[in-house]
C-alpha cells in the first residue's frame, strides 16, 4: 500500500463514481481505477462494489478506510513540521482565488501553509479573475489563483492545468441525447452564466462570438452551486469547465461536448505582482509538491506546475 493509493482509496469513497474521484485527485479515469485494482490485488478482497451508476465501499474498504485518512493526514503533518523545524517565516500573505477552480483546492492549499508557516499572517480573498488581476496589478494582492489568459501585463503567471468547456443542460433537453454538439445547436438557447468579473463568462462571450451565437443570458449568477440549480430546475443550459459538470451537484445533468478542435479551453493560473510577498514564492511550492505527488503514468500529460511566464 502506498500513499497515492491511500488518496484514490478516499476519494472514491468519497465521490462514490470513478469520473468524479479522477477529476478530484487529477488523474485519468483508467489510472484511478487500476490503482484501485492493484490494491485490491494486494489485499486479497474487493474494496469496492461496483454498478453502473454508483461505486461504494464494501465491509473490507470500510475497514480501511479510516486508516487511510489518518496515514494521509499524518503524510501532510510530518512533512509540515519538518519544514517549520527548519524555516521561521512571519508576516503577512495575500492571496485570492475564483470560486471552484478545480486544479487547486485553496482552502486545503492556506490550511497546509498555516500549519507549516504559522507566524504569517493570511488574507483571502474570493472574487471573479478580472478584479483578482486588478488587485494583484495594483499590489492589493500578493498571489491570486485564476482563469484567465489575456490582459495580464505586469503580472508572472504560471499555468496549473486545464480542462475543456462543455455544454451542460437538464436530461429532457433536447440537446441531452446528443453525443456532442455543434456551436450552431446553441443558437436560439436559454443560458445561465457568470457575472462578467468571472473568467469563464468572458470565455464562453468570446467563444459564442467567434462561432455566431447570440446568446441570451436569463440568469446571471455569482456561485457555482447556483447555476447548477438554475440549470437542474430547466431555465437553461450553460457553458461550464468540464470539472463543474463533475460535481455532485451537477448529479442528474447532462454534459455534452462541444467540438473538439473549437471547445474553448479553461485555463487554471497562478499569478503573483512585483513586488509579491517572501511567502507568495513557499505557497507555490507547497501547491507544486502536492500537484507533482497526484503525477501518473510517464505516459499521461503532467499535472505539475509549469515553468512561469510573463
Amino acid at each position: 500500500m502506498d500513499l497515492r493509493q491511500m488518496e484514490y482509496l478516499v476519494a472514491l469513497a468519497d465521490e462514490q463514481q470513478f469520473t468524479r474521484a479522477a477529476a478530484v485527485c487529477h488523474v485519468s479515469q483508467s489510472g484511478l481505477s487500476a490503482a484501485i485494482r492493484s490494491l485490491e490485488e494486494e489485499l486479497g478482497t474487493t474494496l469496492f462494489s461496483r454498478t453502473t451508476r454508483r461505486v461504494e465501499p464494501t465491509d473490507a474498504g470500510l475497514a480501511l478506510l479510516p486508516y487511510a485518512r489518518t496515514m494521509l493526514a499524518q503524510s501532510a503533518a510530518a512533512r509540515d513540521a519538518v519544514v517549520q523545524a527548519t524555516r521561521e517565516l512571519s508576516g503577512e500573505l495575500r492571496v485570492g482565488a475564483e470560486q471552484c477552480l478545480g486544479i487547486v483546492d485553496v482552502p486545503s492549499l492556506l490550511e497546509r501553509f498555516r500549519r507549516r508557516y504559522p507566524l504569517v499572517d493570511i488574507h483571502f480573498t474570493q472574487t471573479g479573475s478580472h478584479d483578482l488581476v486588478e488587485q494583484v496589478r495594483d499590489g492589493d494582492l500578493d498571489l491570486a489563483f485564476v482563469a484567465i489568459t489575456d490582459h495580464l501585463t505586469r503580472v508572472t503567471r504560471t499555468e496549473l492545468g486545464r480542462w475543456p468547456v462543455v455544454l451542460l443542460c437538464p436530461p429532457e433537453h433536447p440537446l441531452a441525447a446528443s453525443a456532442h454538439v455543434e456551436w450552431s445547436d446553441l443558437r436560439e438557447q436559454d443560458f445561465i452564466d457568470f457575472q462578467e468579473s468571472w473568467a469563464v463568462r468572458s470565455l464562453n462571450d468570446a467563444a459564442c462570438a467567434t462561432h455566431g451565437v447570440g446568446r441570451r443570458v436569463r440568469c446571471t449568477v455569482n456561485d457555482v452551486h447556483t447555476l447548477l440549480d438554475l440549470v437542474q430546475r430547466g431555465l437553461g443550459v450553460a457553458l461550464v469547465p468540464q470539472h463543474v459538470a463533475s460535481k455532485p451537484q451537477a448529479t442528474g445533468l447532462v454534459a455534452v461536448q462541444l467540438p473538439p478542435s473549437e471547445a474553448p479551453q479553461w485555463v487554471v493560473s497562478a499569478i503573483t505582482g512585483s513586488p509579491a510577498a517572501a511567502s507568495a514564492p513557499l505557497l507555490l511550492e507547497i501547491l507544486d509538491a502536492e500537484l507533482r505527488r497526484r503525477d501518473v503514468a510517464p505516459s499521461e500529460e503532467p499535472v505539475g506546475v509549469a515553468a512561469a511566464s510573463r
